[in-house]
């Protein structure tokens, strides 16, 4: 059992890297490449939007109870 679990972990190794191979050099690969960064922007600018929007709302509470 022990010679199965060693061959498919075998297999799904060179799979993958045969996957990582395509993906880097194949057909669409700078397509990909190009929405892979699109992507990661536009998690970047929610991620610091949401950040913003989180402060200042801190910020506008601390006010309005400080005028009362």
């Amino acid at each position: 059992m022990e010679f199965n679990t060693k061959i498919k972990e075998e297999l799904e190794g060179r799979i993958k890297g045969l996957e990582d191979f395509i993906a880097e050099n194949g057909i669409g690969s700078k397509q990909l490449s190009k929405a892979k960064k699109v992507q990661r922007d536009g998690n970047i600018a929610l991620f610091i939007g949401g950040l913003i929007t989180a402060a200042g709302i801190a910020i506008w509470a601390m006010n309005r109870n400080s005028d009362d």
